[in-house]
């Protein structure tokens, strides 16, 4: 009868096109029923005898489940760090000249732009760009560059793929809640785009690697949640003098810059020189997030991303662009330079709309 009933769910399961998660879940939750059965009713209940008659049974088979279960995501998880080294200890070997036939139809839509091309598809292909966070912002930048066909994506980011994340992190599927996001993200990049190099980073970003990390990146851009980490991002890329496109939201708003002091640009220090009290500025777990924004604001500095590499249109350098999503609003400020700036030494905030 438990076999019929289990047969029964991944049946209607199937039919309902119903995700292997909850077939699994329900198939638990049956099999948890049949050993609450065996506890309450007492030996020789004609229930319990159509139900084998012993928990012992059912005990051993849900232990053997267990133990599936965890072997699998074990191996799942090795075979990530495996591959999260691979890449990440390797740099990209060199591409060949011309694209693919597969490659062609893929990227047919940028390639008809007059503004990209044939030559802006292949800058994009030998960009090496590295995102910071895996998250709210770095979700759909990722996705969008890798989907673009930029060439080297690195991601960095220590945290873990939680069950509050998935709101509005799109990159991550259900099925990796507890998975490093590098690695949850890699694995949804190499998905959509095989013909990309992903490296990623499980670690958080400090002063020691940083330096490092950014001199194999031609561009970086900025996801992170933290003040530190910002202000860490802008003293390197601008020590580098490379192009740095950040992006920052709360609750119903974000903004967004490209700060790339080697042409000329403020940098973050300039705009925001001294960090906010962490009082005033609270967390999204503290404040709240509207799902769609991180991918409003992620998605814009993709296309500044893209932008920059192919040297299409006007980018957001010296300019900060404001997103009121709650009140449908956008307003761009223009950014200048402050001479006391201890980064940049060149710049200071005068803003006018």
């Amino acid at each position: 009868m438990v076999g019929a009933m289990i047969a029964a769910l991944w049946i209607i399961g199937a039919v309902m096109k119903a995700p292997m998660t909850v077939r699994w879940n329900m198939t638990a939750i049956l099999l948890v029923g049949v050993m609450v059965v065996h506890v309450v009713l007492p030996d020789g209940h004609p229930l319990r005898l159509a139900m084998g008659g012993d928990a012992r049974l059912w005990g051993l088979l849900i232990a053997f489940g267990f133990l599936v279960w965890g072997y699998r995501i074990v191996l799942g998880r090795l075979k990530a760090r495996v591959a999260a080294n691979n890449d990440s200890a390797a740099p990209a070997g060199p591409r060949a000249d011309s694209f693919s036939a597969t490659e062609l139809d893929r990227y047919a839509r940028h390639i008809i732009l007059r503004e990209v091309g044939g030559p802006g598809q292949k800058a994009l292909r030998d960009a090496r760009v590295l995102v910071i966070g895996a998250g709210g912002l770095g979700a759909p930048v990722l996705q969008y560059l890798g989907a673009a066909g930029v060439g080297t994506i690195g991601v960095i980011d220590d945290d873990v793929v939680d069950n509050a994340n998935l709101q509005r992190q799109v990159i991550h599927p259900d099925r990796n809640i507890g998975m490093p996001k590098v690695h949850s993200s890699a694995e949804s990049l190499r998905a959509q785009n095989p013909f990309v190099t992903v490296r990623p980073y499980q670690r958080r970003l400090t002063a020691e690697i940083a330096d490092t990390l950014f001199a194999d990146y031609d561009l970086i851009l900025d996801g992170s949640d933290n003040f530190d980490t910002r202000y860490l991002v802008n003293r390197v890329a601008a020590g580098r003098g490379l192009p740095l496109i950040a992006g920052a939201l709360t609750q119903w708003e974000g903004q967004i810059s490209l700060y790339h002091t080697a042409k000329g640009t403020p940098c973050y220090q300039c705009i925001f020189p001294r960090a906010p009290d962490p009082a005033l500025v609270p967390s999204c777990a503290e404040a709240g997030v509207i799902g769609p924004l991180p991918g409003v604001i992620g998605s814009m500095m993709a296309v500044e991303a893209v932008k920059w590499i192919t040297g299409a249109g006007d980018t957001l350098a010296g300019r900060l662009l404001i997103y009121d999503a709650l009140y449908a609003q956008t307003r761009t400020i223009t950014l200048k330079s402050r001479g006391d700036c201890p980064v940049c030494g060149t710049g200071g905030l005068h803003a006018a709309d």
